[in-house]
């Protein structure tokens, strides 16, 4: 089998020697993705900002290691105020429209720090 791969982002990236993400053969792990814009790498203060901005941190990882967001099979997101998921919900939606074939997803209370309201990371299986 293929040897791990670290997977790196342009306009993400950890304070902590930490790539984006993992990638073994077909499996991709990612490492936690945050709401920090990704050309700018600020922190917008509301949490739809945040969402988006970590959505396009996912777009980017699957097609940075060429595949789609239909490879997706599980997103665990943290919420700083784990019942306020509307947000998360519409990008939800809009990145996975049809609910016949959306990956798992587990949401955790989080107590997050430097203005962070969500996080997120993803496991992926590659055709």
């Amino acid at each position: 089998m293929a040897r791990r791969e670290s997977v790196e982002l342009s306009g993400f990236g950890h304070a902590n020697p930490i790539p984006a993400a993992s990638r073994k053969g077909p499996f991709v792990f990612s490492g936690a993705f945050t709401g920090r814009h990704p050309a700018t790498r600020e922190l917008p203060a509301t949490l739809d900002e945040q969402v988006a901005n970590v959505f396009a941190h996912v777009r980017a990882l699957m097609a940075e290691v060429g595949g789609g967001v239909e490879d997706i099979m599980r997103m665990t997101v943290y919420l700083v105020d784990f019942r306020d998921r509307e947000a998360l919900n519409r990008e939800w939606i809009a990145m996975f429209p049809d609910a016949a074939s959306r990956p798992a997803r587990h949401v955790v209370k989080a107590d997050l720090d430097g203005g962070l309201l969500v996080q997120a990371d993803l496991i992926a299986v590659l055709d």
